[in-house]
Parts: C-alpha cells; structure tokens; sequence
C-alpha cells in the first residue's frame, strides 16, 4: 500500500466555514460499497494448512485436562514463575504496562531475553507427550512502552493524522521486531476502536472516528508486524477489543455501548475485517457492554457474550485463531469472580487472563469441567485454537534467545521511521500572516510545560500503565521538543522558560509555547461526563503560560501535545499559529524539521498531516463525529494547512462556562483517578495541615514525605484493575481529602437530594473516631461521624456508602461555595481502600442510603423527603 491509496472517506463532506473560508478541508470521496446488513465472511491471507490441522490433532490427543486448562491460563510475570510454568502446564504469561524483569523498570534487553528463555525451557520441562512452547504477550501501544531505550512512535490519534497506511505498515514492522529483541512474540495490538466521543481516555488509542481508515490501517499494521511468519521480526498480533469499546455512551471506559447492529456492524467492526483478512491470529475480548436498546437485544458484558465471540466471530466472520480475555475481564461477566467463569470459556474464550489468580482459575475451570458446565468440547476447541496460533507462529522448538534479534539493543530503534511519522502526524489549524515557518537565525524563547517533558511527549503505556512518573534521563535514545529547536537553530538563539514568569518577551523574535495534556491511559483519562473538553479548565497552567506571552508584539506560536481533540478557541485566540503535535513519542526532533526553515532558507518539511477527528467548537461539543444530527465543528476531519495552502483563523469565541457541561447526575471526584477540578491530597498536623497532593503514580505504592508520618497512601483495586487509593493512618491526626483551589456551587444537588457516594473496603478496624466532611474553605465543614457505620463493616469487603448532602448542610456545610466535597480524619491507626468516589444526584431517596442519625446526625433525611 502507498500513501496515495484510496481510504474510501464514507461520505462527501465540504470544508466548513467559520464566518471565514477553511480550505485545507480534504474532501471525502464516496464509497461505492453498500452499507452492510450482516457480519460478513472474511477470507483471511493465512488459510488453513492440512498439516498444522494433523499436528494440533496430534497434540490434543495426547494431553491430559490439566494440561489442556494450563494452556488456556495467562498469569502475569510478577506471580508466576518458571517451575510454576513446568508444574501448571501454564501456556501464555504477560507482563502488564509497569511490568519488568525482575521487577526493574530500567532492564536491559538480556534481562528480557534471559526471562523469555527462563519460561520458554520450563514450558519444555514439562512430562505432556508433545511439548507445547509458551507464548508471551506483551503490550506495545506505541512501540515497546516496557522496554527501556526503545523507540516510542507518535500515538494511534497521531498516526491517524498522517492518513499514510504505507508508513503504518513500516511502524508494524519495527515494532515487531522490538518485541522480538525483548523475546517476547505476541502484542497485544493493533487497537482498533472507532473512538466516538472524546471524553474517552483511550481516544489516543483510536486511528479515527472514520471507521474506513481504521480499516485501511488495521490490515496495513497487521501485515507489517504478523506478516505470514516468515520473517523473524514477525509476532503473532491482536486485534482489539472486540468489540464496541469506542462507541460507549458518554465516552465511559469498559461502559455501555448502546448502538444499533448496523452501526456496530458498519462502523465499530471495520477494523477487524481489515485485521482478519490480513491475518491477524488472535483477537482480544473487550470490557464493555453492547445494549442494542432499539433492537431491544442486550448482549450484555462482551467476555460472557456467546452472540458475539463465537457466533459472530468465529462461525460468521470465520476467524479460527484464538480470543483472549483482558485483565481479569472474566469478573465483569455477572456471576464470575477473578478465578472462575465459566460462561466466559462458554461464551468463546480461549485463553483467560488471570494475573493473580490463576491457580484458584484452574482448579475453579478443572471443577466445572468435571461438573458438566464446560463442555470438554469447547475446552478442545480452544486448546485447538491456541495450538494452531502457536504452530503457524513457528513457535515449536525455537528459544527466544535463538532469533536473529534477541537481545539486540539497536533492534528496540527506529528513530528514523518515527521522526518521519511524527513530521506527517503533525497538524497545522493555523498560520495567520504565515509566522511558520520560523527562520534559523532568529532568537526564539520556548515556553510550556511540556516544551522538555519526554514524560509529557510520550503520554500513557510508556515505560509503565499510564505515563507516570518518568523524567527525562529515563529515555537514553530520545528528543524532547526543546531538543529538537534547540537542534534546529542553536541552543545560543533558544531560551527556556517553563513559565515564562520574569521573561522580557520583547527581546525575541518569536515565541514557541509547547503546551498539554499530562500523560494518562484507560480509566483514568475520560473526562467526566460533567466536565468539559475545555483544555483550560483542566490544564490552567497552560492558559496562563500563553497569556504572559500573548499581545507582546512577538509571533506565538502554539504546540498542543494532546491525545484528542479539545476545545482551545482560547488558546487559539492566544496564538498567530497553533500547531497539535499529539502525543508525538520520543522523536522531538520531528517537530522542528516542520516549523523550522532548513539551514539555506527553503522549507524543510510540509506540513502533511490532517485531522483524523472532528475538532470541537464549543466546550460541551461532544459526542461530535461526521453524520451526527446538526454536525457543526470548528475544523473537520480532513482539515490541515501546509505553507502552500494559507487561512486566516479570525477571533474565535473563546468563552466557556465556568463549571461543567450541565449534567446534573452527579460530580466526579476520584474515580481510578482524579477528576478536575478536585485532586487528592493528604495533610496531618505533624505538617501543620499543608495540604499534599498524592500524585497520579497508579504502578507503585506512593511514598509520601517524612513530613507526612501519619499517613500512606497506595495504588490497590476494589473494583477494576487500579481502581481505589488504600489509605493507612498510622495514629496522629491526619486527613485524606479531595480539593480544589477553587470553591464551587454544589448547592443543586443538596436541593435535589444528593449524597457523598464512595466505595470502600476497609483493612483494618478504626481504633479511634472517623469523621467524613464537606469543607466550604477555610473555617467552614460540615462533619459527620461514621465510626460506628465503619465498625460494621467485615473486613476485606466492599461497602457502597452514600451520605445524603443535607447532613452536612446541617452540620455547617454551605454548598454554594464547596473546595473539599470528600475528606476524611481520623488521629488513630485505621486502615481502608476507597474509590469511586462522587456527587450524586436524586440519591437520598435509594433504600440503601444512610440517614442521619446513621452518621451522628439529628434527623432522617428519608423522612423528611419522602
């Protein structure tokens, strides 16, 4: 495939107007294809070879039930080891994003291959007839994120912008033969969701909301890293997850996704028929639910849905590889736990992904095998599956070590390839007066807090789960942005600042602001659905860095590092050209070759890129995608200047309202993780009460500073994987809260019989009184007592509590002028996890909720609001 391949754009669309012409607009050319009305047959590139047939027939014959449960189970790397492999039969591990050889974030690439090679010999220590190699899967979102040193692409939203299918197929291959260096030989990708509300934290992850490129794109990636296992940088792929996780209401990870058949079948799918034609040989099972509601048919939870992985997968669109559960996805299913579900093997799954619990999963599926309730038909079925995948894959009797690029440190680099990929992901939304590009000689100040953050450049599913917690020195084979101006012109014609604070702007001729979003993965990036997309309200850093340089006479130009589309009227207003870089991965350099003039005057590079994703014209403009009931964008898919093709971006309307978007369901505070504006912290009165941010670091237990001996706060999971904050007073008073540093009306769900929602599991007993509050700045708390409640509760379970708002109204809270909605104080040894945590609306009236005089109050709420 070449760049100049047709993507079949689904429907003709002119470029739009703002009051003002936006050429640039590529216009979409109409499918001749008829919208589909079935889930159609795909005719995958590797068929069916009658030998591989005979030989899994050989192999299942001879093995034993716990040999055939131990291939169908996938523990993490943390909590299995080699003899385990050799005793369990065990025939998958993976290591998690934050997971490492040995536990070390910075291991090298001999570690990676000694491991691979640790499990592959115990996989061939075992007594089965035939022996049956182990397969590891791994994670490789934008390269190999785990291993330290590798080259990191620009994100899925990124490369959608460059609408180059030719350069996607190049980047598979390097990534392939990434994961072999490491031996490993199974990613966990392509994602091929069809992101369609961008309140989704894992939009970054999505190609496009134009279900024809995902397409395009999934069979071009697929064909890069599989390719027919003929080469040794070729790893077996996934296709991912199946099926719906980008069209969930209100952009809620692993939520609901309430479509109609046809657009799941027209829309959402399109990556997998792209996927499984080019050969993709397994597919990974999605969180979410499907509830086609005018259908009136509810699927329910995908890893227990038969319709979906087996009918419709497996015997309408033929796919004969094998389909993996997601991290303990078998325990959403309802009824099933971490270690046992049968309806999920029942439903289709072939192999479980049981990171901790896999010992208990297989005595669990052993019984249910015995009992009758899984079929010994549909265990061969998928011990067949992952026999197939292992003998295509040439899996059999090769160790990790042995391919031609294990433990290869130039093997993990492409920089190349990725600073080409990042120079095309690059969009150009304005250029007023043709500022870009900037000449060499010129005396440019950078700005931003992202301007030298490769933390920030890379975003989530990067040298751990969501991004945290990484610096600079943490990448040895990478440019920051700053790197790369600093390259370009000279670090004599640079200055930095992060803040611009005490800069004289005058004495430049330009100014570069290199603003952001901060890194995130799924869960915890959605943006709540009573939030905005305004990138101001979340990031007012980058507001205010744009306003101390903005109106000084000196060019601004603006590089957004975002994983989605967001509302910026303002900062665009701010800025003579903006330019979204994405999240670009660890090529800096391939920004400045596009903003930068080359060192004779000329244009170094174009800009190619354009938009993937409809971008948003007002701050609660979302859902918006192509097609929607009065689509009106500011830019639309398509759109994306070059220094060929100028506009003049006039004022925008840059206002916004200064809460959220109206929902009146409820106002999240933590939920896996902080939800602006609030943010936890912590503060005791060794420390006189200062008020200390926890941090978003979800891969390791948070080490607070000594000054806050009272109190540890850790990473731990009540609901879903690295949901909840488990907190530990260690005796001295101290306080666990939510804050922002602004106060806010919270007084419509006090009146419209609200409560403090939270769940929790305590570990330890409170020794002392426990007091929960809603603070109204300083002085000004309403407090309720809720040991005795706490002292009910059996340890180790999971507790819903909901507190009605009025209680603490009547113990001092004013709701017009809310900074702390959840804080909890104890001065004695306690120890509990909490999540979720909310405002919720109406929900004073649910039999479960609290009254009063449950909490130390004077009155029941539900009898005075029947």
């Amino acid at each position: 495939m070449t760049k100049s391949t047709s993507l079949h754009f689904a429907t003709l669309i002119s470029c739009l107007t703002l009051g003002l012409a936006l050429n640039g607009c590529a216009t979409r050319s109409a499918t001749s294809s008829v919208p589909l009305t079935d889930w159609p047959a795909i005719t995958s590139a590797i068929p069916r070879n009658t030998q591989i047939e005979a030989e899994v027939a050989r192999i299942l014959a001879g093995m034993t039930l716990p040999q055939k449960i131990g291939q169908m189970t996938q523990p993490e790397i943390k909590n299995v080891t080699p003899a385990q492999v050799t005793e369990y039969y065990i025939g998958s591990v993976l290591n998690g994003g934050g997971s490492w050889p040995q536990g070390n974030r910075l291991a090298r690439i001999t570690d990676w291959v000694s491991l691979a090679d640790q499990y592959y010999n115990a996989s061939m220590a075992t007594d089965m007839k035939v022996k049956v190699p182990l397969i590891w899967g791994a994670d490789a979102i934008h390269g190999h994120g785990n291993a330290h040193g590798a080259t990191l692409f620009p994100h899925n939203i990124g490369l959608g912008a460059a609408h180059d299918p030719e350069l996607i197929q190049n980047i598979g291959v390097a990534v392939g033969r990434q994961v072999r260096a490491t031996g490993i030989n199974w990613v966990f990708g392509p994602t091929l969701a069809v992101a369609r509300d961008d309140r989704w934290g894992r939009t970054y992850e999505s190609f496009s909301e134009d279900a024809t490129l995902v397409n395009a794109y999934a069979g071009a990636y697929v064909t890069g890293m599989q390719g027919s296992f003929s080469h040794d940088g070729n790893v077996v792929a996934t296709a991912k997850h199946f099926i719906g996780d980008g069209g969930t209401d209100r952009g809620q990870d692993q939520g609901v996704a309430t479509v109609s058949k046809a657009e799941m079948i027209n829309v959402h799918a399109q990556g997998y028929y792209g996927a499984l034609a080019a050969g993709a040989q397994t597919v990974m099972a999605s969180f979410n639910s499907w509830n086609d509601v005018a259908a009136g048919v509810d699927y329910g939870k995908l890893h227990g849905s038969k319709a979906l992985l087996t009918q419709v997968l497996k015997q309408k669109m033929g796919f004969d590889g094998f389909v993996v559960s997601d991290w303990n996805g078998i325990a959403q299913v309802p009824g099933c736990t971490q270690a046992s579900c049968a309806q999920a093997i029942n439903a289709g799954i072939d192999m479980v992904m049981v990171p901790d619990n896999w010992r208990a999963f297989i005595a669990n599926t052993m019984e249910q095998v015995n009992r009758g309730e899984i079929p010994m038909a549909r265990i061969d079925d998928a011990v067949s599956r992952i026999l197939r995948v292992k003998l295509r894959a040439g899996m059999f009797g090769k160790k990790p070590s042995q391919g031609i690029y294990a433990g290869k440190p130039e093997a993990l680099l492409a920089r190349d390839l990725a600073r080409q990929a990042v120079r095309e992901s690059l969009v150009l939304l304005k250029n007023n007066h043709a500022i870009l590009p900037l000449a060499r000689g010129q005396h440019i100040l950078v700005v931003g807090k992202s301007a030298d953050s490769l933390q920030n450049q890379t975003g989530g599913w990067t040298l751990g789960w969501q991004g945290t917690g990484n610096a600079n020195t943490d990448f040895p084979n990478a440019d920051s942005l700053l790197d790369g101006i600093r390259a370009a012109v000279g670090s004599a014609n640079v200055a930095f600042s992060e803040t611009a604070e005490g800069m004289d702007v005058s004495r430049f001729d330009a100014v570069i602001a290199i603003i952001g979003e901060t890194p995130y993965a799924e869960g915890n990036g959605d943006i709540a659905v009573s939030d905005t997309l305004r990138h101001s309200r979340r990031y007012p850093e980058d507001l205010a860095v744009l306003k101390a340089v903005a109106g000084k006479g000196v060019p601004v130009v603006t590089v957004l590092v975002t994983g989605r589309p967001v509302y910026a009227n303002d900062l665009l207003n701010l800025s003579n050209a903006l330019v979204v870089a994405w999240l670009p991965g660890t090529e800096g350099k391939g920004v400045a070759d596009v903003l930068i003039r080359n060192s004779a005057g000329g244009i170094h590079h174009d800009f190619t890129g354009r938009l993937s994703f409809s971008w948003p014209k007002s701050a609660c403009q979302t859902p918006l995608n192509f097609g929607d009931t009065g689509y009106a964008p500011l830019f639309a898919p398509g759109y994306g200047l070059n220094y060929q093709r100028t506009v003049t971006v006039g004022a925008l309307d840059g206002t916004a309202a200064p809460g959220g978007c109206g929902h009146e369901d409820g106002v999240p505070i933590f939920n896996r993780s902080d939800r602006a504006p609030y943010a936890l912290h912590v503060a005791s009165a060794a420390n006189n009460w200062v008020k200390v941010p926890v941090g978003a670091d979800l891969n390791a237990a948070l080490n607070l500073p000594l000054s806050q001996p009272s109190i540890r706060v850790e990473t731990t999971q009540i609901n879903t994987q690295q949901d909840a904050k488990l907190v530990t007073w260690h005796g001295g008073p101290a306080r666990f809260l939510s804050y922002a540093p602004q106060t806010a009306s919270l007084r419509t769900y006090a009146a419209n019989q609200g409560v403090l929602q939270f769940d929790m599991a305590m570990m330890q007993e409170p020794q002392g009184s426990v007091t929960l509050a809603i603070e109204c700045g300083e002085s000004c708390r309403g407090e309720v007592d809720i040991t005795a409640l706490l002292k009910k509760f059996a340890p180790l379970t999971k507790h819903t509590v909901k507190v009605p708002l009025l209680c603490f109204e009547a113990k001092g809270t004013n709701f017009d002028n809310v900074d702390v909605p959840f804080s909890v104080l104890t001065s004695q040894s306690f120890s509990a996890a909490f999540a979720n945590i909310q405002i919720v609306s109406g929900a004073a009236k649910d039999a479960d909720t609290l009254t009063c005089s449950d909490v130390g109050g004077e009155f029941q709420i539900g009898e005075q609001h029947k």
